[in-house]
């Protein structure tokens, strides 16, 4: 039997409020623990985290989805299961209450990697998931984030500097007591995004990864930045071929994103003992962690702490 280590994150990006994720942070870690603690799986655990996350409109994620050019909340979502290589994920769905829930379906039920749109949501009404109506997810808050972005004719990622509100795509990397590791990432993309468009989240290698080999990797950032560099992958990579720890292979994959690309985000990652670490391009970045029996919410950095973690 081994420990057991999770860790989720709410988003990347400049947190101006971050007292504000700490409670919700605190409690979705917190219940995760529980459930490896008791012999859950890895898997079991990071779907159930970010089904948290998703349920709780403070992050960018199911009921709390930004808004695309169209006023739609468009959700993508995947899961990867790191003993066995499995992997699920849905794009650009639409009315799905829990997309990470659809995604761990599709990896399990459907023969497939990978559904979009109309498609996916055929097979969630298959499967028997639940919908919500476009009121479940227009609060307030993205309605106003959409007029804002709008008026200045933009697209903004839900931390960026344009946008009042600080809220953020999710995710989640766990070790069970096996030393099995999974990952789960959610977002509801990039306010007012155009239909059609789909970011990292759902690919499998850009912003969600797992292998015993290696690590566990969930990214949040700008989607196509992460795409290109597949940079989920590219820390596993760190790890499995480098001998790199987890905080180390962290840093050098937001490292490698920034020198090829300018790319902005970060990553949370627990390798293959279980080791948890974290990195950021950004300002700050909202973390929880269960390590050895330790909870620690880290919501934000001191700006020179940041750069010198990234070598900027």
């Amino acid at each position: 039997m081994t420990s057991v280590s999770l860790m989720i994150h709410g988003g990347a990006g400049a947190i101006r409020d971050p007292h504000r994720y700490e409670a919700s942070l605190r409690a979705i870690v917190e219940s995760g623990a529980g459930l490896l603690s008791e012999g859950s799986s890895a898997l079991e655990a990071v779907v159930h985290c970010v089904a948290l996350l998703e349920d709780d409109p403070l992050f960018n994620a199911g009921r709390g989805s930004v808004l695309n050019a169209e006023g739609a909340a468009l959700c993508d979502a995947s899961v990867m299961d790191g003993r066995t290589l499995k992997a699920g994920a849905v794009a650009a769905i639409r009315g799905v209450r829990n997309p990470v829930r659809l995604a761990y379906a599709v990896m399990e039920k459907s023969g497939n990697v990978l559904l979009v749109g109309d498609g996916a949501e055929r097979f969630a009404r298959e499967q028997q998931f639940a919908f919500e109506n476009e009121d479940y997810f227009r609060t307030e808050e993205r309605v106003a984030q959409l007029a804002k972005a709008k008026r200045k004719h933009e697209t903004a990622l839900d931390h960026s500097d344009a946008t009042d509100a600080k809220l953020g795509t999710v995710g989640a990397v766990a070790r069970d007591r096996n030393g099995d590791l999974a990952a789960a990432t959610s977002t509801g993309g990039v306010v007012n995004q155009r239909a059609g468009r789909v970011g990292d989240s759902p690919i499998i290698g850009a912003g969600t990864f797992a292998d015993n080999l290696s690590c566990a990797v969930s990214c949040t950032g700008v989607g196509e930045d992460f795409i290109r560099t597949t940079l989920a992958r590219t820390a596993a990579c760190f790890v499995e071929f480098r001998s790199m720890q987890a905080e180390e292979a962290a840093r050098a994959a937001i490292r490698y994103l920034v020198d090829r690309v300018d790319g902005r985000g970060g990553l949370i990652l627990v390798d293959r003992e279980g080791r948890c670490g974290r990195a950021h391009s950004t300002p700050g970045m909202l973390t929880a962690t269960f390590a050895e029996g330790v909870v620690r919410v880290e919501t934000t950095r001191a700006l020179p702490d940041h750069m010198d973690s990234c070598d900027r």
